[in-house]
């Protein structure tokens, strides 16, 4: 690690710009390796709840890792955590309802499809629930002043029952089809850890170089904004790749999926070794991230889809989530 980091370090003034190059770089690695999954065989949902949150939320995850050996601060974990929660579920379901017009996931008229259309409905349910429900148990535990370490194995052990629950479903609807995975699947997770070393090598260099960062436009208070702003575009070139591509039901399910990465397993990775001190920021975000899964399970179920009218509601949303950090945070 020290190598990659003197290689980059070496490059002086366009240090920064490499690094930020190579963290997008490692971000297409990624989802050309989940495209050629889905074009295997791979279901949409599958893709959704299991591999693409893991790939997306990687940075996020590496984030709080970094900050955890750097001895960082707490709050720009939860910074980094809630913006991009909500981002995904605000602007990057919006901006492509609002460009594709699209259901939540692609209505078709075999029979077999509209089954499939169905079950992927209460898949996307079930992630939205999971989120409400973590977002809630964060809000709880955080309500005495502080995210302690017990509360953080308590995250950690949520997060890990959820992806306990996810592999048996998984394998259940494999044996009930007779489907098995790609025998290429070993080869692209080798791919996937490549891209996440990547990325953590990336990450690692630009939050120390951030922290030593002399500054008034980016002081180092910035950091959990900064840090958010850039784990935002992997999520970002997912929604909108696959927005084009009609699969709006990988879009909704890997931006609802992202939210369990954040929280509770950042959060939660972060306290089991560093307590977080709560703030005013975290309890009104918390808030608005549920009001916003709520929202987006009531259009599911009721419609299977996300009507343009609302979807700019939801860019409002995403407004008052940046008016609640420029007064809230710390």
């Amino acid at each position: 690690m020290e190598a990659i980091h003197e290689t980059i370090s070496s490059l002086g003034r366009a240090a920064p710009y490499a690094s930020v190059a190579l963290f997008l770089l490692a971000s297409l690695l990624v989802v050309w390796r989940l495209e050629a999954l889905s074009n295997q065989g791979v279901e949409g949902t599958v893709l959704g709840t299991l591999f693409m949150p893991f790939c997306s939320g990687m940075g996020n995850l590496v984030f709080a890792w970094v900050l955890v050996r750097n001895a960082g601060d707490g709050n720009d974990v939860v910074v980094n955590c809630l913006f991009n929660n909500i981002t995904n579920l605000t602007l990057l379901v919006g901006l492509p309802a609002l460009i594709w017009s699209m259901a939540s996931i692609p209505r078709k008229k075999s029979q077999a499809a509209v089954r499939e259309h169905q079950i992927g409905r209460l898949a996307l349910a079930l992630n939205l629930v999971a989120t409400l429900f973590f977002s809630l148990f964060v809000w709880l535990l955080a309500a005495d002043g502080a995210l302690s370490r017990a509360d953080g194995a308590v995250l950690l052990g949520l997060f890990f029952f959820w992806q306990c629950f996810h592999i048996y479903d998984v394998k259940k609807t494999n044996l009930l089809k007779k489907k098995a995975y790609p025998k290429t699947l070993p080869l692209e997770i080798i791919l996937l850890l490549g891209g996440a070393f990547a990325i953590f090598a990336s990450t690692d260099w630009l939050v120390g170089w951030f922290q030593g960062l002399e500054s008034d436009l980016l002081p180092p208070r910035l950091l959990g904004w900064a840090s958010g702003v850039l784990m935002v575009l992997p999520n970002a070139l997912l929604a909108f790749y696959y927005g084009s591509k009609d699969r709006m039901d990988v879009v909704y399910t890997s931006q609802s999926g992202d939210a369990h990465i954040c929280i509770p397993l950042s959060l939660g990775l972060f306290a089991a070794f560093r307590p977080i001190a709560t703030s005013a920021f975290l309890q009104h975000a918390l808030l608005l991230l549920m009001a916003l899964c709520a929202a987006h399970l009531i259009f599911v179920l009721a419609l299977g889809r996300l009507p343009r009218i609302f979807a700019i509601g939801f860019l409002a949303a995403f407004g008052y989530c940046i008016w609640l950090g420029m007064n809230l945070s710390p």
